[in-house]
């Protein structure tokens, strides 16, 4: 994985969820290194809405997306957890 891959989440897990940040959402990798087994990765929101997050995510917990991602997954997960 690099910067600027697109990646998703393919697990449920407490450190993540806190920030927001579920199983099948959507991000991209945003700080050239990976530190410690874990990568920056911004979990952004359709249009112009602010992020859902940007935390480190354990490397082993992403899927990289070769095809890009869709922010709008990001949405529907989002409402799942809220409503």
């Amino acid at each position: 994985m690099k910067e600027m891959d697109c990646v998703e989440v393919i697990v449920e897990k407490e450190r993540y969820t806190q920030d927001g940040v579920h199983k099948g959402m959507q991000g991209w990798i945003c700080h050239p290194e990976s530190i410690d087994g874990t990568w920056l990765v911004n979990f952004p929101q359709y249009g112009e809405k602010n992020d859902i997050a940007e935390i480190p995510v354990l490397e082993k917990d992403l899927m990289l997306l070769p095809d890009g991602m869709d922010a709008r997954v990001n949405e529907r997960i989002k409402a799942e957890f809220e409503g």
